[in-house]
């Protein structure tokens, strides 16, 4: 009998989806009240998760979704910084995809 492992599942902030806990980014909070991306999903403190999308970093933006999660300010820059890490994780998965034959492969 072969045990099927679980895979965990969390919430988007922004969408209310339930997304496997790999895919998602997680931003924490901690007691200091520092807010911060958390690439490793690992830091100390309340973590909110978000999908790595385009359009949930910028409607998160929009509805200031952070500072209602966390029940406090959090500047503007901390979201265009968000927007920004979020386009750049999405364009490493795309040149992850991307495999070349050796007769097309960069000359190094």
């Amino acid at each position: 009998m072969v045990k099927t492992k679980k895979i965990p599942l969390r919430k988007s902030v922004v969408s209310n989806e339930q997304f496997p806990k790999k895919s998602l980014l997680r931003i924490a909070f901690n007691k200091a009240g520092d807010i911060s991306i958390d690439p490793t999903g690992k830091a100390a403190g309340r973590g909110a998760y978000i999908a790595l999308k385009n359009d949930e970093a910028k409607l998160a933006k929009k509805k200031r979704i952070f500072d209602r999660v966390f029940q406090t300010q959090i500047a503007d820059s901390f979201y265009d910084e968000l927007i920004v890490y979020v386009e750049h994780v999405i364009e490493r998965e795309k040149l992850a995809d991307i495999t070349y034959s050796i007769d097309d492969a960069p000359d190094i």
